[in-house]
């Protein structure tokens, strides 16, 4: 029988707290039965909650602490303020010390970040994490990164982001071979960055058992699903976020207004409500939250700081699957890549 899944969770963290991290553990729970959790925080306002849901009580330990990290901290203060005694640092710490499988946190992105880059450390050959996350598609999902993890980039660095998030598409998608696409300003090879146009040339001229790079993709390429990996660098991946979390909302703004402006457009609502559900559904980002920083000797989920119970425990379940199925394993076999040439030595990161 596997062994039970351990997640140490940042209970302080996001706009909300435990108010919606401890009912969203309870949603997970319900799924996953084999897991046990670690609860990071102040005691005297966890410790009602989890009577509230039994089974979830049965299935945790809560550890006190009084200290939390303010999600306006920049990371230098979280790290003065918060190293070895915050919420965020103990759950990351009970990873490092092989104590729990996952951490995972809603809390200030900057500050988990600093705080699990100097706790886990970097895998070998990995200089910066990047920060990956599940984009919905027209074809179903696909993962893209660096989301704003760190920025600016070199062709190593996106090189080995592919090779990272591949192991993530493995996981998640169930794919022997996912497709990865790198991000440019046209899918010609003359266009772009030189560091991107770098990158291309590494990709198409290396042997990646684990992926099959398909070239450069263009910012609309995401939506249509082009490939199961997006690869691009954090400054860029942040913006192409932010916008088409925009975009979502404008776009369900503009709906609304439309169906409630007359009784024929509210008709018409009426009579298709099934499918603005299901419209609405693809369109809520508690569908699909759970960030995962890669790169890191541990694995660490950034849920959104405004989720709701529902959207931590989609966190959560990223968290399970990445464990449940090896996700470092696989990085690391992503990052082995074979060469032609055999007297080029093996390593994560090094350029054809």
């Amino acid at each position: 029988m596997a062994a039970d899944i351990r997640i140490a969770l940042d209970a302080m963290g996001g706009d909300h707290g435990p108010e919606v991290v401890v009912p969203g553990a309870a949603i997970t729970l319900s799924r996953h039965p084999d897991i046990q959790f670690l609860l990071f925080g102040d005691s005297a306002r966890i410790a009602p909650m989890l009577e509230a849901h039994p089974k979830l009580k049965e299935r945790t330990r809560l550890v006190h602490t009084d200290v939390a990290i303010k999600m306006d901290d920049k990371p230098s203060q979280a790290l003065r303020r918060g190293r070895k005694t915050s919420s965020m640092w103990l759950a990351l710490d009970a990873v490092k010390r092989q104590e729990a499988d996952v951490a995972v946190s809603a809390g200030n992105t900057g500050a988990l970040m600093a705080m699990a880059r100097f706790n886990l450390r970097m895998i070998e050959g990995i200089e910066r994490p990047g920060l990956a996350a599940v984009w919905p598609t027209l074809k179903g999902e696909a993962v893209v990164l660096d989301l704003g993890a760190s920025i600016g980039a070199d062709a190593e660095h996106l090189v080995n982001l592919a090779a990272m998030g591949s192991a993530m598409a493995r996981v998640l998608f169930d794919i022997e071979r996912p497709t990865v696409g790198l991000l440019n300003v046209g899918v010609e090879e003359i266009k772009g960055l030189e560091f991107v146009r770098e990158a291309g040339q590494i990709l198409r001229e290396g042997q990646f058992p684990h992926f099959e790079y398909i070239g450069f993709v263009e910012g609309d390429d995401i939506g249509k699903g082009s490939a199961d990996v997006i690869v691009t660098e954090g400054f860029a991946g942040n913006i192409a976020l932010k916008t088409a979390e925009g975009t979502a909302r404008q776009m369900a703004e503009y709906l609304r207004a439309a169906m409630s402006r007359t009784f024929r457009s509210k008709l018409g609502y009426l009579l298709a409500r099934e499918a603005f559900d299901t419209l609405k559904e693809k369109m809520d980002p508690q569908r699909s939250n759970g960030a995962l920083f890669l790169g890191l000797n541990g694995v660490v989920i950034k849920s959104h700081g405004g989720a709701g119970p529902a959207g931590i425990a989609s966190a959560l379940d990223v968290g399970y699957d990445m464990v449940r199925y090896d996700l470092l394993a696989k990085i690391r076999q992503s990052l082995a890549r074979d060469r032609r040439d055999s007297s080029i030595p093996v390593a994560a990161g090094a350029a054809s």
